[in-house]
């Protein structure tokens, strides 16, 4: 849900955009009435309940304890306001309604004077609406507040298979029993087609275990590694179950990355697809950052359906690149409203120049994460200067090409990327490759107990690129803000190879506000957090003091939200702008970056568009003429020659 709302006299305004658990304030108001503003008060009333003044970190310098209390203080916004003209409430709950009063706070410390507010109703959506389900978990991020509320420990194969176990509950933040509901409320004679890249989750092996036990006729394809397949002996899944088979595995290509389960009504009709970028593993669910994304609509259902009967069959490269590209053809620069499939291997890459093209044609913003890095194609249309802001979220810290961009175009390119505050460090750790050899990895310097557990399993995984700590969603944001947004989100990580060599899945969702919101209140959580570890550890990695909990006792605070060459005045801006500018305007322009991409199934196009199965054609030939005309004389020689006989031996013969 999403809204826009003024204050009496008009002074103060607010956009707010809810989300399933998160809602987003963003606010705004004139250069003249700024004069004198030492923040924003925030009241929120749940339901029927009482409001309350909601509380931050940080407080006046005046009104700050003068001796250390050993614990974290929470101090009332009317008393010590928010300095920001953005905020957001990352615990609110699904399809609730919420009542919040947001108040322009003026005076002094001690002595503040509320002048303008702004009071609106709004409802966070349901988790799903029957069309899409979407649920994020909490994520890497949550280390520090798992250990303030947990204590620092770690997870055992004992917890994390405890269904009542309440720290699982708090890190999955829904994620692992929306799947699991999923699974287990299909009944009987129905089916269930799953396709898993890492399958270790002995509680999703039970729920398959109960459903093939009650008669849904389940089957399962699987890469076949060798943690997959000790996980299955453990969990008992079945190989078969009478005459029918059960158990299919994949072993090519090299990152059969798919984790999908499409659901067949009567074991005949495909009905759903649960999807997204969650492996079926503990730290997919409760580590590192992730989404899982329900789509119930049959011809979506369908189509994956025959995606997973040709995977099934353990199809070689060609077969599989002519069946994922027969099943989700290039999508046109302007793609119908609803639901495109995206799947993997492709011809050619030309993919990300399509999503580069996409992102450099927004009108207000675009967001994008990226679990490695930025690939060129990507990198370039975001980085241009424009209209629009655009917003990385790294799992790594940026590259030199990345770190240029936005010293290029410091107002309207910002990243943030995954870090542990106060441990910037990395160290060598000991892992396995894909071959399950070892190997050693960069990895962070873990903090925290639980920090120490997902990262030891994540050492484990068969991949060459190292381990995910921090961010594993795949998802880019054309617009969210406009009436006509873009989604893309699923399992390819925006590479060439997860595009020409993977097994891959995506969603391209156009014009759907609620499914914009879910992802964009997400997006600015996860964001939000990593930006300001980031800036913490930069002013410490260069000897400077972070200055935590103190809030200016001036205006001052509020000098960058109106300086037009400052990231936060175009931020403040971007959320007020028209909903009706669109990416549509500029992508009905740009030129079709598929053209000359070449026949289905090549592996790729050279430059300028020549395919490259016919361009090696065209060279072997040539080779070849040329190497015809250099032998001619001997083997006019040679044919002379061999009119004399000759004794035969063993070996001529």
């Amino acid at each position: 849900m999403r809204l826009k709302k003024s204050s009496k006299s008009g002074k103060l305004q607010v956009a707010a955009f809810a989300g399933t658990r998160a809602i987003l304030i963003a606010l705004n108001m004139s250069d003249s009435d700024r004069k004198g503003l030492l923040g924003f008060a925030f009241k929120r009333w749940v339901g029927n309940k009482p409001g309350e003044w909601l509380t931050g970190m940080k407080t006046f310098p005046s009104l700050a304890p003068t001796q250390p209390t050993g614990h974290a203080i929470h101090f009332p916004t009317n008393e010590s306001p928010v300095q920001s003209f953005l905020w957001s409430d990352y615990e609110a709950q699904p399809a609730t309604k919420y009542r919040f009063e947001v108040t322009a706070m003026y005076g002094r410390p001690g002595a503040l004077e509320a002048r303008e507010t702004v009071a609106f109703d709004i409802q966070t959506e349901a988790t799903d609406d029957g069309q899409h389900g979407i649920w994020f978990n909490r994520g890497a991020i949550a280390s520090q507040a798992f250990a303030d509320q947990f204590g620092n420990k770690s997870l055992t194969d004992a917890d994390y298979n405890d269904p009542a176990n309440k720290e699982v509950s708090w890190l999955s933040r829904g994620l692992l029993e929306a799947c699991l509901d999923y699974i287990g409320n299909t009944p009987a004679g129905d089916g269930l087609r799953v396709c898993a890249y890492e399958f270790t989750y002995q509680r999703i092996h039970e729920e398959l275990i109960k459903a093939i036990k009650r008669g849904v006729d389940v089957q399962i394809i699987y890469h076949a590694t060798s943690a997959n397949k000790k996980a299955i002996k453990t969990s008992g899944l079945p190989a078969k179950k009478g005459s029918k088979q059960i158990l299919f595995e994949r072993t090519r290509p090299k990152t059969p990355h798919n984790k999908f389960i499409v659901h067949l009504e009567k074991n005949k009709t495909p009905v759903a697809v649960w999807t997204g970028s969650t492996n079926f593993t503990p730290s997919g669910f409760l580590g590192q950052t992730n989404v899982g994304h329900l789509v119930t609509d049959k011809d979506v259902a369908a189509t994956y359906l025959k995606l997973w009967n040709g995977l099934s069959e353990n199809p070689e490269s060609k077969e599989q690149h002519a069946n994922a590209f027969a099943l989700s053809p290039n999508p046109r620069n302007v793609i119908d409203k609803g639901t495109t499939l995206a799947f993997s291997p492709r011809p050619s890459d030309r993919m990300l120049n399509w999503y580069g093209a996409r992102a450099g044609d927004a009108a207000t913003s675009a967001m994008f994460t990226g679990a490695f890095n930025v690939d060129p194609n990507i990198l370039g249309p975001m980085a241009k200067h424009g209209p629009a802001m655009r917003f990385i979220l790294l799992e790594r810290p940026p590259t030199h090409e990345i770190i240029q961009a936005q010293a290029n175009n410091p107002a309207d390119l910002l990243f943030s990327y995954g870090a542990i505050l106060g441990k910037t460090q990395f160290r060598q750790a000991e892992g396995h490759d894909e071959d399950g050899k070892k190997t050693k990895k960069w990895v962070p310097i873990p903090h925290f107990k639980i920090e120490e557990w997902f990262l030891g399993e994540e050492l484990e995984r068969k991949n060459s690129q190292g381990f995910v700590f921090f961010i594993h969603t795949k998802f880019l944001l054309v617009d969210p803000l406009s009436d006509d947004p873009l989604v893309f989100t699923g399992s390819a990580n925006f590479s060439g190879e997860s595009l020409k060599s993977n097994d891959e899945n995506m969603l391209l969702i156009r014009g759907n506000t609620r499914v914009a919101d879910i992802y964009l209140t997400e997006f600015d959580r996860i964001f939000r957090h990593f930006y300001s570890r980031d800036a913490a550890n930069d002013i410490a990695k260069h000897g400077g003091q972070t200055k935590f909990g103190l809030l200016d006792d001036s205006d001052r605070w509020t000098n960058d939200y109106f300086d037009p060459s400052k990231a936060k005045s175009h931020r403040r801006e971007m959320f007020f702008a028209n909903p009706q500018k669109t990416w549509q305007a500029e992508a009905a322009k740009d030129p079709d970056v598929f053209a000359g991409e070449g026949v289905r199934g090549s592996k790729g196009t050279k430059d300028g568009g020549v395919p490259v199965a016919r361009a090696a054609a065209r060279k072997k030939a040539a080779v070849k003429k040329r190497a015809k005309k250099k032998t001619a004389p001997k083997k006019k020689k040679a044919k002379a020659k061999a009119k004399t006989p000759r004794k035969r031996t063993a070996r001529n013969s």
